[in-house]
C-alpha cells in the first residue's frame, strides 16, 4: 500500500512539472522513469510503476491549461483551448477559465470511467471495422467544421495547406534532433499554428487585474458541456492514428471555442481526461499503446486493470485540487505587461523548440508560424489549421502512406 501512494505521489510531482513546463510532455517523463525502472521497480514494485505512470499521465492532463491560459503556450492537448483561454485572462477571468476546465476534466473523470469498464467488452468486437472506417470519419467531421464556415474556400485553402505541412513535417521527423526522447515535430507545428501568431499578434499594455468572484456557469452547465467532450476525447482515444488535437477539432464544430469559451474549455478539460483513461482500456483490451506512457508498461507487469482506473481515479482528485490551487495564483499575474511577457513567452518557444528538435525544428516552425498568421490576418477560424494532423491521417487511414 505505501509504495502505491509513493508513486501516486511520484506521479502528481512529475505531472505537475510537465504540465507546467512548455515543451515537456508526459511521455518524455514517462521515458524517463522507464529508464530508472531498474532502481525504481524493486523499490515500488509493479504496481507503484504502475501508479506514478498512470498519476502522471492525469496530472499532466489537468495541468497543461494552465500555460495555455497564462502564456498562451499550446501542446497536443490545448492546441485550440490556448485561444478562448488566454483571451480570458486578457479579460482578467483567466483563474476562472483554469478552473471550469479542472471541472470538466473532473466530470471527463467521473463520466470516462464507467465507459472504458464497457469499452473493454465492445473494443476487441468492433476495432477491426473501426480500423477501415477511421478516415471517412475524420472526412465527414472536417467537411461539416469547412462548410459550416462563412469562408469556406479560405478554411478549405488553409486545412489543405496545413495538411501539405504536416505530411512534410512527419515524412522528414527523422531530421528532428529528438532530444532527450521529446523532440516531437508535433511542438514546432503546433506552435507556430496556434502559439507565435496569437503571441505575436496580442494586444500591447498590462496584463488585466484577475478577479474571481466564483463561477459563471452552474455545475450542471460543465458537465453538460462535458459529456459531448468526454465522448469525443473516447472516440479518438479508440481510433487509430488519433490525438486529443483532434478532439479538439470535433468539439469546435458544436461548441464554438470563440463564442462559448467557458463551455469550450470545459468540453475540451473532458475530453483530455477521457483520451487518457480510454488509452488505459485500449492497452488493456487489445493491447495497443496509444501514448508514451501505455508504452512503457512494456517495461514490467501490467497490474488488473480495476487497480490502473482506481489509480486514474485518486491522481485526478489529487491533480483538480492541484490545479485549483494553482489557479488561486493567477492575481499575482495582474499588473505585468503583456507585450514584455508575450515577447519572452515567444523567444522561449523558439528556443525550446531549437533545443528539442533542432535546425529541422526551427525550419517547421517558422512555416507553420506563416501559415497559422493567415486565419488572423484575415479574421476566419484557426480550426482548419488542425489539417496538419487530420490529413496525414486520413491518407494514412486510406493506405496512402506518405509518412
Amino acid at each position: 500500500m505505501i509504495h502505491v501512494l509513493a508513486g501516486i505521489t511520484g506521479g502528481l510531482m512529475c505531472g505537475t512539472i510537465s504540465g507546467l513546463t512548455p515543451g515537456i510532455h508526459a511521455n518524455m517523463i514517462a521515458a524517463l522513469l522507464l529508464g530508472f525502472s531498474p532502481t525504481l521497480l524493486p523499490l515500488l514494485g509493479p504496481e507503484g510503476m504502475a501508479a506514478i505512470l498512470i498519476a502522471t499521465l492525469i496530472t499532466h492532463s489537468f495541468l497543461e491549461i494552465i500555460p495555455a491560459t497564462f502564456l498562451g503556450v499550446p501542446d497536443d492537448g490545448t492546441s485550440l483551448s490556448v485561444l478562448p483561454a488566454h483571451s480570458l485572462t486578457l479579460n482578467g477571468k483567466g483563474e476562472e477559465a483554469v478552473r471550469i476546465s479542472a471541472l470538466g476534466s473532473l466530470w471527463g473523470v467521473i463520466f470516462a470511467i464507467p465507459l472504458a469498464f464497457a469499452a473493454l467488452w465492445f473494443i476487441p468486437l468492433l476495432q477491426s471495422s473501426v480500423d477501415i472506417l477511421t478516415g471517412s470519419l475524420l472526412v465527414l467531421i472536417m467537411g461539416m467544421i469547412i462548410v459550416r464556415s462563412e469562408a469556406t474556400g479560405w478554411l478549405c485553402a488553409i486545412c489543405l495547406v496545413s495538411g501539405i505541412l504536416g505530411l512534410f513535417a512527419f515524412r522528414f521527423e527523422y531530421l528532428s534532433w529528438n532530444t532527450l526522447g521529446a523532440g516531437s515535430i508535433l511542438m514546432p507545428l503546433l506552435t507556430g499554428l496556434f502559439g507565435l501568431p496569437f503571441l505575436l499578434t496580442a494586444s500591447e499594455g498590462n496584463i488585466p487585474r484577475q478577479r474571481f468572484s466564483g463561477l459563471s456557469m452552474q455545475t450542471r452547465s460543465v458537465a453538460r458541456a462535458a459529456l459531448p467532450g468526454t465522448i469525443a476525447g473516447l472516440v479518438v482515444g479508440w481510433l487509430p492514428g488519433l490525438s486529443t488535437a483532434s478532439a479538439n477539432t470535433v468539439i469546435s464544430g458544436w461548441i464554438p471555442y470563440d463564442q462559448e469559451r467557458l463551455l469550450y474549455l470545459a468540453a475540451i478539460g473532458a475530453s483530455t481526461l477521457a483520451n487518457s483513461i480510454i488509452g488505459i482500456a485500449v492497452f488493456v483490451a487489445i493491447g495497443r499503446m496509444r501514448n508514451g506512457v501505455m508504452a512503457a508498461f512494456a517495461g514490467f507487469e501490467t497490474p488488473p486493470v480495476l487497480f490502473l482506473l482506481t489509480i486514474a481515479c485518486l491522481a485526478a482528485l489529487g491533480a483538480y485540487v492541484i490545479t485549483i490551487s494553482l489557479a488561486g495564483m493567477a492575481s499575482s499575474l495582474s499588473g505585468l505587461n503583456s507585450s514584455y511577457l508575450n515577447t519572452w513567452v515567444a523567444i522561449a518557444l523558439v528556443l525550446v523548440c531549437g533545443i528539442l528538435t533542432g535546425p529541422f525544428g526551427l525550419v517547421i516552425l517558422m512555416l507553420a508560424t506563416a501559415i497559422g498568421m493567415i486565419p488572423e490576418m484575415i479574421d476566419v477560424s484557426r480550426v482548419p489549421c488542425m489539417g496538419v494532423v487530420t490529413i496525414p491521417v486520413i491518407l494514412y487511414s486510406f493506405g496512402i502512406v506518405v509518412i
